[in-house]
Order: structure tokens, then C-alpha cells, then sequence
């Protein structure tokens, strides 16, 4: 059945994943998106059938080896289109963390001492410490710091610590703590007149809308797949040009052979194969919203993606703007999402109690959230908000819905 493109039939979504019907989830509303997401059932079927029919030594010539390897290729090119990248562009690993640690060991041998390299206060710690370690090869760390007051990004900050020293700029596309999407189209252009390398982090941006990364003009971009509606895994997209002529980290009988050479070990293979799920789900909300079936792969996610923004306003904007009205409250970022500015990841604290109790209660009111720095906390430290106490966090994706958010509202209320 297609229905109108201007709203998300939010009862066919929720429909494709099996946890809204489980006995352990189905009474809770779910609030920890940005810790990872749950999987539709296509991902499910596809990990099953993988771990049934082919869990053997993938690229032999016998039928479940050969039916392995061609499933993992095949996997690996629908990501790469989904994504706007070519199939050797595309690493999948465990975590970004993992990801961009090897990343940083393959690039710190063009790092000479007094080569600067930018990193943010604002980014979740995977984006930061990789390259912060880089000063071990006397790389010189210069901080991008948030306006304190608004939690903000400025891009006249930015512009100010370039120059001609300047190697390396890591930042995050979307806050995990601010929600906030940073224009990461503008900082690649800034950043590349000085040809420097940009590393954009887009773990708490793709749940969101899988990102066009020829469009951002990053080098290089990363996300988690198990924030995406998959397996816990990564993913590490990187310019061939660059990736062709890093020194190998894998194998010595890979040297050569990218993007292998970044992906010591390879990937899980049966994981993997169950990116495939991704793409059906994607297809079929695409298929049972819209007409023409006779469009690119990336077309299709372009107005899925639409089609998710505008369901997350509104279901993210009576929050935000509820906490941002209660004097009770200190909401953390922009108080609407307007034209995709901003991620419903919601956080805040309270100014009479910790956030482990507020956490507390919103718990045993089966609201699945938590207190935390999320990774961020220089972050949270750059507020001034104690980062072992941390925040209340409650991330949103396409599949909650309006009686989540009403529900959230009430808790809040009562409290």
C-alpha cells in the first residue's frame, strides 16, 4: 500500500521491528536511540539465514562459501550506494572508535612536529583521542571550543586556528550532548584551502538521514551501524585517493589492497551480510510511502530521509519545547528543530535534583533513558556540568511516536 509522502505511517514503521511486540520492551518507551537503535526484522532474517545456510569460510567454491562472499560484497555495495561512495571507499569494522584509532595510526606518518591538528570540545571522545595522540609525533592539538552560553560550534573560531600548519580537522557533523548538525559542508571547504585532511564524525547524525558524503566533501566520515538499525558495528568512509596511499595496517601480503589496509582483521562476516536487512527496510518504507520504484538507491534514501525529519520535529519539538519552558529544567542546545538544524537528541538537567535521580524516576516510569557524559564530556565540562552526573539524555529516531513524546511530557510533569 502507498500512502501520502507527507507523513510517515508511523504503524507500519514500528511494525518492522520486532521489539515493539516482545514482552520484555513493548511496555516501555524507548529513549536511548543515541546508544543504539533497534533492528527491523530484515536484519534479523538476514543474520539468521547467514548464521544457518553460510556460516562457513567465505570466497571457496562450494555453494555456502561462495553464497558468504557474495553476500558480504553484496552488503558492502548497497551501503556504498546509500551513502554516494564507491565500493573501495567503504571500511566496515567493529566500532568508530576502532576505526578511527587504525585511521590514526595510518595518518600519523605524514604528521612532522609543529603540523597542527584541530579537534573540538564538542565531540563525543572517539573523534577526539585518536588524534590527540597524535601529538606523541609532536603534532600540535588545537581546540575548537563551543561558545559555553549556547553550547554552540562557531565557524569564525574555526577560521581562526587555520593556517598553512594545519593537517588534520576532526569534527562531529551532529552533537551526541547538544544535538546540534554542524554545516560540515562549509568546514570541509574551509578546511581544504589549506589543504588540510577532514575527519567528520557522523554517529549521531545518520540515524537520521543517511548522509550523501560526495555532497559533504569530507576525506573521510564514520558512523555506527547498531545507531543505524544494524549490528554493532562501524562504518569508515574514505576518498580512494587518500586511502590508496596510506601505509598498510593489515596483513603484509594486503600492502596495496584498499581499503583492506585499513581493516586489520577484516570484518565480522555474519554481521555484515545482515547490513543487507538495512537496505530492505529502507526499500520497503520507501516502497510503501511512494510511487516511482523507478529511481537511483540514493534517491529513494534522499526521501526517506525527508520523510524521517519531518516525523522527528514533531515528535521532538513538544520536548524540547516543554523542558525549555519548565524553570525547572536547563535544556542543553537549540530549543526547536527547524530544516534539519538539529537532532531529536534531547538533553538536559534538572536545577533541584542530579540527574541520576531525575534518570531515576523517568526509569520507574518506563522510560527507557539514562544519565551519563555519553563520551562527551569535555563537553560537559566546558558547561560546567559535572561529567559524573552527566545529563538526561532522551534520543528520539523515526520509530518512537507522538505517544512517546506525550508520555515523556506527563512524566515530566508529574515530577
Amino acid at each position: 500500500m502507498n500512502i501520502s509522502n507527507t507523513e510517515l505511517d508511523i504503524d507500519f514503521v514500528r511494525s518492522q521491528f520486532p521489539a515493539f511486540s516482545d514482552p520484555i520492551c513493548k511496555e516501555w518507551s524507548f529513549f536511548e536511540n543515541a546508544g543504539g537503535s533497534y533492528v527491523p526484522k530484515q536484519v534479523i532474517d538476514k543474520l539468521n539465514e547467514f548464521m544457518t545456510s553460510t556460516k562457513v569460510q567465505p570466497y571457496a567454491e562450494y555453494p555456502m562459501a561462495k553464497k558468504a562472499g557474495e553476500n558480504m560484497d553484496l552488503a558492502t555495495k548497497l551501503f556504498a550506494k546509500m551513502i554516494n561512495a564507491d565500493t573501495k571507499e567503504i571500511i566496515i569494522g567493529g566500532s568508530t572508535s576502532i576505526n578511527l584509532y587504525v585511521l590514526s595510526n595510518a595518518l600519523k606518518y605524514s604528521i612532522k612536529p609543529g603540523d597542527e591538528i584541530i579537534v573540538t570540545n564538542q565531540d563525543h571522545e572517539a573523534n577526539i583521542s585518536p588524534w590527540r595522540r597524535l601529538s606523541e609525533n609532536g603534532a600540535v592539538i588545537k581546540e575548537w571550543k563551543i561558545n559555553p552560553d549556547t553550547a554552540e560550534l562557531e565557524i569564525e573560531k574555526f577560521e581562526e586556528l587555520l593556517n598553512n600548519k594545519t593537517k588534520i580537522v576532526a569534527v562531529t557533523h551532529c552533537s551526541n550532548i547538544v544535538g546540534s548538525v554542524n554545516d560540515l559542508k562549509k568546514i570541509s571547504n574551509l578546511a581544504h584551502k589549506y589543504n588540510a585532511i577532514v575527519i567528520g564524525d557522523g554517529v549521531s547524525y545518520a540515524p537520521h538521514g543517511f548522509p550523501d558524503v560526495k555532497d559533504l566533501e569530507v576525506d573521510f566520515y564514520t558512523f555506527s551501524l547498531y545507531k543505524t538499525y544494524g549490528p554493532h558495528l562501524a562504518l569508515l568512509y574514505g576518498k580512494k585517493d587518500i586511502l590508496k596511499n596510506l601505509p598498510n595496517q593489515n596483513h603484509q601480503f594486503l600492502d596495496g589492497d584498499y581499503p583492506y589496509t585499513i581493516n586489520p582483521g577484516g570484518p565480522n562476516h555474519e554481521e555484515l551480510v545482515s547490513l543487507i536487512g538495512i537496505n530492505e527496510y529502507i526499500e520497503k518504507l520507501y516502497n510503501h510511502h511512494f510511487e516511482n520504484d523507478k529511481i537511483t538507491l540514493r534517491n529513494k534514501v534522499e526521501k526517506v530521509n525527508d520523510l524521517i525529519s519531518k516525523h522527528e520535529e514533531i515528535i521532538a519539538n513538544p520536548i524540547l519545547e516543554y523542558i525549555n519552558n519548565n524553570k525547572k529544567l536547563k535544556l542543553i542546545g537549540k530549543n526547536i528543530i527547524t530544516n534539519k538544524n538539529r537532532a531529536p537528541t534531547v538533553s538536559f538537567t534538572a536545577r533541584d535534583k542530579s540527574s541520576k535521580e531525575l534518570s531515576k524516576i523517568l526509569v520507574a516510569n518506563k522510560i527507557a533513558t539514562r544519565n551519563d557524559n555519553f563520551y562527551a564530556w569535555r563537553c560537559l565540562d566546558a558547561l560546567k556540568i559535572d561529567t559524573n552526573d552527566g545529563v538526561v539524555r532522551v534520543s528520539m529516531t523515526h520509530y518512537n511516536s507522538i505517544k512517546d513524546t506525550n508520555k515523556l511530557i506527563e512524566v515530566l510533569e508529574n515530577i
